[in-house]
Order: C-alpha cells, then structure tokens, then sequence
C-alpha cells in the first residue's frame, strides 16, 4: 500500500470541518453522533499517478485492489478471507421480453459471510487492530455482526455482538459458529445501536457501527468500484440499493464519487433507495418539505429484518446520495418483497434474503412505471437468503411463474453482444 493513510482527510457532512485522520475518532467532534466523515482523498495526485489500467497487474486480491482509496497506512491486518471479487450477472428477460431496461444483478451473497457487510467488517477489523484495539463490538440487526465475527475469526480477533432478540436464528447461529460474544437485546436495532454505544464508551471497545463509524462507507464504497470495473467503465442508468440503515446506499455513492474525481468514469448513475412499507424513515423524509429531523420514528414492522430500523443512523449520506444522482427513494410492500425474492431465485439460482429482495421489488415496481424506459439497471444483492430462510417456508411464499432465463457472469464480449450501454 502506497502512503493512503497520509493522503486523506476527513470532512464533515454537516459543518463542513475537516480534520486528519488522528484528531478524530469516528465522527465530528464538533457535531458529535450526527456528525458523519467522508473520507476524501489526494485525488488530484492519485489521478495523475494511478491509471485504472493499473489494476490489471494489482497483486492484492478481492477489495484490496483498491488499497490507494482505502484509510488503512498498512496491510499488515488485512483479514485473510476473500472479500470482494463477487460476480455481475446479466440475466435474459428477466423483466419480460417487452422490457427495455437491461438488468445486472451484483450478487454478494457470494461474500465469505453472505452478505455485502464483510467489505464493511474487513476494514473494520483492519483499522480497529492498526489502531490497537483488542475487542471490537457492533449493534446489528444481523449480516453485519455476522460479518464482524467471521472477519474477527480470521484474526483471533475479540468481538461483542448486540443482537435484537427477533433476529434471524441462522445469523445468530453463525455469529456462535464464529465464537462471538452475543447480547441479546430486548427491542429492535434501535435498542441495540444504544446499548453497543454505551458499552463502547465505557469499555474502550473498537465500535464497528453504522453510523457511529464513519470509515465503514469506505468499505461497503468498494462495490461500486468492481461495478465499473466490471462494465469496463461504463456506468449503468441506474443502481437499486436496499436501504434500512442507510449506509450501503451511501457507500454507493461514495464509490462513484470518487471514481469520478480519479477520471475513471464520466458521471454518477441514478441511485434508486429502495424502503419495506413498514420501515421507510427515508422514503417518508425524502417526500417531506420539512428538514429531516422533524420526521417522525415509527416502530418498524417489516419480515424483511436486514432493513427494519426506525431510525436509519446514515442517514445523512443516504439521503445526499440520492439527491446528488438525481435518483429517489421508492416502498415496496412486504407481499411484493416475498414475491420478488421468490422470483428472482426460481428465474436465476441467485437466492436473496427478504432485505435483498426489496432491491428487485424496487426494479420491478420502476418497470412498471415507465414501461418504454431503455436503460441498464444494477441490482445489488446484498445478502443471502439462507441468513433468514423464513419468507419462503412460509404459507405466503409466493410461487413465481419459471421462465429459466440464463445468465452469465458480465464480460466485455458479452457486455457488447447484449447491447448495453452507460
């Protein structure tokens, strides 16, 4: 790794102060808890020294390809799990032959753990051991405290888990494969990110959490990089993020944002947050005409678990990301979550967790709103559907009709064929 950690600084969303990297810990402390960090690099120097097609011959497997963007000065910690390098799939008809909208599915079910948080919990657990941390805790409603513990493990690492009592039992059976410490929490994630907060303060602990942890988008940022990479730098019209606590959908953005600084792509596509009905801070914010703090908490009641939070705590990055790409938040029932997870594994063998499958709802209700629309549309998988096996053992699971439509793994000579374009 060349130099990274003395070429960023950290600036706050809400007052605009910029600090380095040892003033701070994760958050403004000007702003405190609500003052969240970007990470912002020497791009200017990076764009002269760092041609992508460097990449290429990049010895660092999975993520860490992408060292010169990421807040670590060593690799000395990197967990030893492939993390990254999940596939772009490009499935036939997936929408019907009427459709227009070419669709690529971003699968990272495919992650160590199952789920897009080990990018975040990689780097968790790199920085919380470069900077001397013994033990490492996280609030969690589940792929990110399974995705902590199985990255501790790699490293022997010490981990606390607070684990909304609710949660799925096949997360919290493989946070207990992975020898974590769990505490059950009585309430929802809510209830959770309080006590893992105040446990933190009061131990010392490395904290892991969204939204008290800033450098976790710098992880999850990742996935758009190997998006890019993946399309030879073409950008699709639009990505379709899952959004419960607010992060990936930030992190999303911030991984475009700072392809676009570097020269490497020529603009942002549209990021489309896609909320359960029944747990939809930012759908309901994004809709208001008054400031985001006067919006109303209601107590999530979504199945789809991964993204039932009251109050998303990146909240602040969600929403710039939609905003600065011009893109918007939509709600999907929980019906139509069931239905498209449903659908999505019987049509392609990817098999997505109900907080996943919001993302395809949301593709699948925007196909229907704009039925002459010709674009290329990204749906990031974010987790597996053997985290919670619930929605289809259940009486309601819905039984899509199969139309096998094959996909393969995206390649330039396929991108071509299939005429997609950025």
């Amino acid at each position: 790794m060349k130099n990274s950690y003395r070429e960023y600084v950290l600036q706050c969303l809400v007052c605009d102060r910029s600090y380095q990297p040892h003033e701070v810990s994760y958050f403004c402390p000007h702003c405190k808890v609500d003052g969240a960090l970007d990470a912002l690099y020497d791009y200017p120097t990076l764009r002269r020294e760092w041609p992508k097609e460097s990449l290429a011959h990049h010895q660092a497997r999975g993520m860490w390809r992408y060292d010169r963007l990421m807040p670590l000065s060593s690799t000395q910690f990197i967990p030893p799990l492939l993390v990254g390098n999940t596939p772009l799939y490009a499935p036939i008809d997936l929408l019907g032959k009427g459709s227009r909208i070419k669709v690529l599915i971003k699968d990272e079910s495919r992650q160590p753990t199952g789920s897009l948080k080990d990018r975040a919990s990689a780097l968790a657990v790199a920085h919380a051991m470069q900077s001397g941390a013994r033990t490492v805790a996280v609030a969690s409603t589940g792929n990110a405290a399974s995705a902590l513990a199985g990255m501790s493990a790699s490293l022997g690492l010490h981990n606390v888990i607070y684990l909304p009592r609710s949660a799925p039992r096949e997360k919290r059976a493989q946070m207990q494969g992975y020898g974590a410490e769990i505490v059950l929490v009585d309430g929802q994630y809510d209830e959770a990110f309080e006590q893992c907060l105040n446990a933190c303060e009061r131990y010392g602990w490395y904290n892991r959490t969204t939204g008290i942890n800033s450098y976790m988008s710098e992880g999850k940022k990742t996935v758009a990089f190997e998006i890019c990479e993946q399309l030879h730098w073409q950008v699709p019209d639009l990505v379709f993020v899952p959004v419960g606590n607010g992060c990936i959908l930030g992190s999303v953005y911030k991984g475009f944002f700072d392809l676009l600084q570097l020269g490497w792509i020529e603009r942002i596509p549209r990021l489309i947050g896609v909320q359960a009905e029944q747990s939809n801070f930012m759908y309901r914010a994004w809709r208001s005409d008054q400031p985001m703090q006067q919006t109303e908490r209601i107590a999530p009641t979504s199945l789809a678990s991964s993204i039932n939070v009251a109050l998303p705590r990146d909240r602040l990055k969600a929403m710039r990301a939609v905003t600065a790409s011009e893109g918007e938040f939509m709600c999907v029932s929980d019906a139509s979550i069931v239905a498209a997870a449903s659908k999505l594994a019987a049509s392609t063998g990817v098999f997505p967790e109900a907080g996943a499958a919001s993302a395809f709802a949301g593709l699948l209700k925007y196909a229907e709103q704009h039925p002459d629309t010709a674009q290329t549309a990204v749906i990031l998988i974010t987790g597996s559907g053997l985290k919670d096996t619930s929605i289809f053992l259940s009486d309601t699971a819905a039984s899509p009709s199969r139309v096998f439509p094959h996909h393969v793994p995206v390649t330039l000579t396929e991108t071509l064929a299939q005429g997609i374009t950025a």
